[in-house]
């Protein structure tokens, strides 16, 4: 289920400039810590479709025990959503916006922006691609620096703990596309 977000999610901004950047992820903005991961987790247009759902209805994200928000029950342009990690006292809403979906026949999922507020600024990508020899590919893109002092703080931790959760997502979307 999505729990909508309040009058809040509109009045927040994006925290960098190159928006849309993670499009071309070959040629991603300097000045950040880049992160490419890629797994294969289905094959055939089933597979496919199984695993576009999952990313675009945050399914896949609450099954890693993410908890998500959204003005949105899909990603589409203009959408905030907050993703919330940890427990109780330690847990912690990230503030983001979908900056865009492709809008192709084989590539699915969308792009999302760091708002006011979160830790990070910058950018990701979670794409579904059917490629042509029937390969189902799930691949996170994304470009970040640290917005807050805690994660200038934390410095090579937070690119170590940000691939460990592109795994993490492709391992779930593995599981998910399995499970149909």
């Amino acid at each position: 289920m999505t729990r909508i977000l309040g009058d809040l999610a509109p009045r927040r901004t994006l925290t960098y400039r190159e928006t849309g950047a993670t499009r071309t992820p070959d040629v991603l903005p300097a000045g950040y810590h880049h992160l490419r991961h890629s797994t294969p987790v289905g094959h055939g247009p089933a597979d496919f479709r199984t695993a576009a759902e999952a990313v675009t209805t945050w399914r896949m994200h609450r099954a890693t025990g993410a908890r998500v928000r959204s003005t949105a029950g899909r990603a589409a342009p203009g959408v905030t959503l907050e993703v919330g990690l940890g427990v109780g006292p330690l847990a912690y809403g990230v503030p983001c916006r979908v900056i865009w979906v492709p809008e192709e026949e084989h590539r699915g999922g969308f792009a999302y922006g760091t708002l006011t507020g979160h830790p990070e600024s910058g950018e990701e990508s979670f794409l579904v691609e059917l490629e042509p020899d029937g390969t189902v590919r799930f691949t996170v893109t994304a470009f970040s620096r640290p917005a807050a002092w805690y994660t200038r703080l934390a410095g090579p931790v937070v690119p170590r703990l940000q691939l460990a959760y592109a795994r993490a997502l492709g391992r779930v979307l593995t599981r998910l596309v399995a499970e149909g």
